[in-house]
């Protein structure tokens, strides 16, 4: 089937603002400040993050995914440039990405996952694969 997507560019007049109208992706919609989008939602993942001691698995990684990316957005002016470093799609994929992950570490914080089990798990609990 042929692509009949058109997608208009405009000039980048200043840092981060968005160069298309449309994203190609249905219901993924332009953001025309994904720097700053991105730069706000991963501070609140920092943040959040602090509540979650500093020795639990989940906050060492995520917090040194999200410091390396938020460097990058800091760092890098062309979205195209961006999203190659990122690696991860479109910009807007990024961003909805990121908010997914503020969602999980309030999530997180909610269940104190970091904490000891109330009771001791079963035998085979964890093992896999279950046979």
């Amino acid at each position: 089937m042929k692509d009949t997507h058109t997608t208009l560019t405009l000039p980048l007049s200043e840092k981060g603002k968005a160069s298309t109208f449309t994203t190609g992706l249905t219901g993924l919609f332009v953001n025309e400040h994904p720097h700053r989008t991105l730069s706000v939602v991963y501070c609140r993942i920092l943040k959040a993050l602090e509540q979650i001691p500093p020795t639990a698995a989940y906050r060492k990684y995520t917090e040194a995914i999200v410091k390396h990316r938020l460097a990058l957005v800091q760092a890098e002016d062309s979205i195209p440039a961006l999203e190659e470093k990122i690696g991860m799609g479109q910009i807007e994929e990024v961003i909805e990405q990121a908010e997914y992950e503020l969602e999980a570490t309030r999530a997180i914080i909610e269940s104190r996952a970091w904490e000891p089990l109330v009771e001791e798990a079963p035998k085979g609990q964890w093992d896999w694969p279950i046979v």
